[in-house]
């Protein structure tokens, strides 16, 4: 059973970047699809995008394509996920969610589709 544990959140202004990172133990990250999510105040989880363990296929929402980038490095056990052009509404609670043994696919965006998630890291963009 994995462990998931998010950190790199932060208090940044617009137009400024993070690095948020998923980190991993008691398995091996290597086997796992990894989501990121988020949950501003008041709102919905939402999907923000997802890494599988064995094909090249990493979706992004539409609010975050071309600003954030995921990425992972197996040896380190940690999924990344690189956000730049940050504005004040990315402003919210992200967890990482893993899959064994899964691609994203079309249901990525879906809690229902991961078994593990973190604690979760606030990042607030001050306008």
């Amino acid at each position: 059973q994995v462990r998931l544990v998010e950190s790199g959140g932060g208090l940044v202004q617009a137009g400024g970047s993070l690095r948020l990172s998923c980190a991993a133990s008691g398995s091996t990250l290597d086997y796992y699809a990894i989501g990121w999510f988020r949950q501003a105040p008041g709102k919905e989880l939402e999907g923000v995008s997802c890494i599988s363990h064995s094909d090249d296929y990493t979706p992004y929402a539409d609010s975050v394509k071309g600003r954030f980038t995921i990425s992972r490095d197996n040896t380190k056990e940690v999924v990344y996920l690189q956000m730049n052009s940050l504005k004040p509404e990315d402003t919210g609670v992200y967890y990482c969610a893993g899959e064994y043994v899964a691609t994203c696919g079309d249901s990525w965006h879906r809690r229902i589709k991961y078994d593990y998630w973190g604690q979760g890291t606030q990042v607030t963009v001050s306008s």
